[in-house]
């Protein structure tokens, strides 16, 4: 009997060790979006928004059926997606007033997410942390916002829009 009472007091503290070196899972609050086809393209994909609790938002993004190449990403100002073009979700998301620039800059846009590579099969990734998206309430709020992928590359400058080109694929943040 008393062999057994140190065998359940051991194995909680063999649980709890193991407990503390596994891997976290997400840090905060989650939001998604699923990107659906626009402008007769057949661009899907899906993203996904984490608050983190060191600050800013991580980002990450996946696209298939898409042409190769380079491709601007941004969040617009409007959850709406049901223009054939994608306009419906307005312009880029600016809480700030800030001119379009790319994610690495400290004066941009708060949807300016940069190019997303799309490779020979179709597909691509992008991860970046942002912090001028959040995705808990507030003025910075990813949440009821639309995601765009366009059809050209972002060049970072030009005004106010970086020259990405039309809209072909859009998903409402949630």
């Amino acid at each position: 009997m008393r062999t057994s009472r140190l065998f359940i007091p051991a194995a909680l503290l063999a649980f709890a060790a193991a407990c503390a070196t596994a891997p976290k899972a997400p840090e905060g609050v989650t939001a998604r979006a699923t990107l659906e086809p626009r402008s007769g393209s057949s661009v899907t994909g899906w993203a996904t928004f984490t608050d983190r609790s060191t600050g800013g938002v991580r980002v990450e993004v996946h696209v298939e059926n898409a042409p190769p190449g380079t491709h601007g990403l941004h969040v617009h100002e409007r959850g709406d997606c049901s223009a054939p073009d994608a306009s419906s979700a307005g312009a880029h998301f600016n809480p700030g007033g800030m001119p379009h620039a790319g994610p690495a800059e400290l004066k941009r846009h708060a949807g300016d997410l940069g190019n997303i590579e799309i490779a020979a099969n179709g597909k691509g990734d992008l991860e970046l942390v942002t912090d001028l998206l959040t995705v808990k309430p507030g003025p910075n709020s990813v949440v009821g916002k639309a995601l765009i992928f366009h059809e050209k590359r972002d060049d970072m400058t030009t005004q106010p829009t970086g020259d990405a080109g039309g809209r072909t694929a859009c998903g409402v943040v949630r």
